[in-house]
């Protein structure tokens, strides 16, 4: 969602970084940039016209600071106005759904928002932070949507998929359903129940009334919004006819792996004035991701988010496999085997597009084609080293025309593919070497 407003930033930004001294008249013709591109991403004008004129009153006239050049700091000014209207006020770097249990968290939305799915994406969330923690948490599902075909069914499949209770009420009102669920949580011992509310294809006054009676017998912990990143300007207006005729804590933006292009993120803190918590970035329960406004701004800048990476590999990829790793890096030498499981671990941090994302300035300076290419090829190689027998792996040199040509056959490949491979792996040897020459693994490594 964010690569239309990264792209227009980082051109804009590529022309003041480094510049030594910065007129009035620069300032303006970039702020017009900022404007432009802020309204093209579906920003509200007052928002862009706050932004804009925030960014220039602390600009014009600012003295340097430091070694900061002035094109720097001016970066540095547009950063940091960024990261306070994606929401900085909101409590930073805590667990935004810290609760004491018993707790009910209410989930609501429009009809197509992601409500449903959001549900079983936030037990996965509770679930894997309580893991961290060397604690188990009890978690059930349950929904008084009694207006979509399928919303309970699909609820109590989701339920299964990330291995908590779900719970269906014989009720058939709304109000008395929502109650009977909170009353089975708690015989049952449940330290979480998270709450599914019927949702309508667009606001009207009977599904808030019907959702304030919910909420005045329920008395959630938590209530939160979910909204569809690719609904826009719209999104604001759903959100304070929410808030105003029930209220709610925070937003969960779903379907920001769409091409929505960042206005609703970039504005709803500033203009709802609540946190956005959560962003849904696909369809598996995992793929729900905490909004951090300092990591987003920096991705916006083109300035990477080397952190959220890091914290996605220490997740993904188990410390046993980064020692072995390691090991075969310190020894000097590496094998195909290697490589073969540095390409598995690559493949669970994601696509190589959401990997370079995270590096700076990669997800500007390579296009969305030569991240195709590298994908394809990603995918050929493991074919070609899942076609080898763990002896041609672990010695290379061994792979003559005729074993080349079983194994081309095998990953439905050519021979030009597997020396290609080979080429690559070469060039990673060498690179370990050289790494170990010159003694920077220890940084490497950390």
């Amino acid at each position: 969602m964010f690569d239309f407003l990264s792209s227009k930033f980082g051109a804009l930004l590529n022309k003041v970084t480094g510049q030594s001294v910065i007129s009035k008249n620069t300032i303006k013709e970039a702020l017009q940039e900022v404007r432009s591109a802020l309204i093209e991403a579906d920003v509200p004008f007052e928002v862009v016209e706050q932004f804009v004129g925030q960014v220039e009153e602390k600009a014009v006239g600012q003295q340097l600071k430091g070694s900061l050049k002035a094109g720097d700091q001016f970066i540095k000014i547009v950063h940091d106005e960024m990261v306070e209207f994606l929401g900085s006020a909101h409590k930073k770097d805590q667990d935004p759904l810290a609760l004491t249990f018993p707790a009910t968290v209410i989930v609501m939305g429009l009809q197509g928002s992601g409500k449903t799915t959001t549900l079983s994406k936030l037990a996965f969330y509770m679930q894997k932070q309580a893991k961290k923690r060397g604690k188990k948490r009890s978690i059930m599902l349950a929904s008084v949507d009694f207006y979509r075909p399928a919303a309970i069914d699909q609820l109590e499949v989701l339920a299964k998929s990330v291995g908590v209770t779900f719970y269906r009420s014989p009720e058939s009102d709304v109000v008395s359903a929502a109650k009977d669920c909170v009353d089975q949580a708690r015989k049952q011992g449940i330290q979480v129940l998270l709450l599914d509310t019927a949702g309508r294809l667009h606001v009207d006054e009977s599904m808030l009334e019907e959702l304030k009676q919910v909420v005045d017998v329920v008395k959630p912990q938590k209530s939160l919004l979910v909204l569809d990143a690719m609904t826009g300007q719209e999104s604001m207006r759903i959100a304070q006819a929410f808030d105003k005729a029930v209220g709610f804590d925070g937003a969960v933006l779903s379907k920001v792996d769409s091409d929505a292009r960042g206005g609703v993120a970039f504005a709803f803190a500033y203009q709802v004035k609540k946190p956005v918590y959560f962003v849904g970035v696909g369809e598996r329960p995992e793929d729900m991701d905490e909004f951090r406004p300092e990591r987003i701004a920096s991705r916006i800048l083109g300035k990477g988010d080397v952190v959220s990476l890091v914290e996605k590999v220490e997740e993904k990829i188990k410390v046993d496999e980064r020692k072995s790793m390691e090991r075969a890096y310190r020894k000097g030498t590496i094998t195909l085997e290697d490589f073969a499981s540095q390409l598995g671990m690559m493949s669970r941090l994601g696509s190589m597009n959401s990997i370079m994302k995270h590096l700076p300035g990669m997800g500007q300076s390579i296009t969305p084609e030569m991240m195709e290419r590298a994908e394809l090829e990603s995918k050929k190689f493991k074919a070609i080293l899942s076609s080898m027998t763990r002896k041609e792996r672990l010695y290379h040199k061994i792979l003559n025309t005729s074993r080349k040509r079983r194994i081309a056959n095998g990953a439905g490949a050519t021979k030009s593919d597997i020396d290609l491979l080979l080429r690559k792996f070469e060039e990673s040897q060498r690179f370990v070497k050289l790494l170990k020459r010159m003694g920077g693994l220890g940084k490497f490594f950390g």
